[in-house]
């Protein structure tokens, strides 16, 4: 009776620790992290799509041996993110959104660094979005989000 009292705290503590990792690496929390930046530019809100997600995995995995920022080249706007300690999901969005001081919205046009990045996470016209992250074998992490439809047209506005 004991063993078995034992047996179900060890898998209640691990259902917790797995929570606890999963913390800011849910598909909820890269969307909420998206759409508050794009609530506060005034573009719509923007949602999960496993299908993207499944493609952005998959890329991120293919980068486990060397944890490269190279972009896939794929049919998707993307934003790519590499960090050591726990890099989250939510800390990666919000590097991307750290670009925002260097666009000047009057002109459409960088001031000083670039801001892709920024941009990708506001298109108004990306209403759909799929990320994925793996540790990499350095023992860094790689994030990626992709973007349904791709953004980033040059002479657009994001937003």
């Amino acid at each position: 009776m004991r063993f078995n009292n034992f047996l179900i705290v060890i898998y209640f503590i691990s259902l917790t620790l797995a929570h606890i990792l999963q913390a800011q690496n849910s598909h909820q929390d890269y969307v909420n992290a998206h759409n508050a930046i794009r609530a506060h530019v005034g573009v719509g809100s923007i949602t999960w799509n496993y299908s993207v997600a499944a493609y952005a995995q998959n890329y991120a995995d293919q980068r486990r041996g060397d944890c490269d920022l190279d972009h896939s080249m794929g049919p998707y706007g993307e934003n790519l993110a590499e960090g050591y300690g726990n890099l989250n999901g939510v800390d990666a969005v919000k590097m991307w959104v750290s670009e925002k001081p260097n666009y000047d919205y009057a002109s459409n046009s960088c001031v000083g660094d670039l801001v892709l990045a920024l941009h990708s996470v506001v298109w108004r016209k990306s209403t759909q979005l799929g990320c994925g992250r793996v540790k990499c074998q350095n023992g860094w992490w790689f994030v990626i989000c992709a973007y349904y439809p791709t953004g980033n047209i040059e002479g657009e506005r994001p937003y």
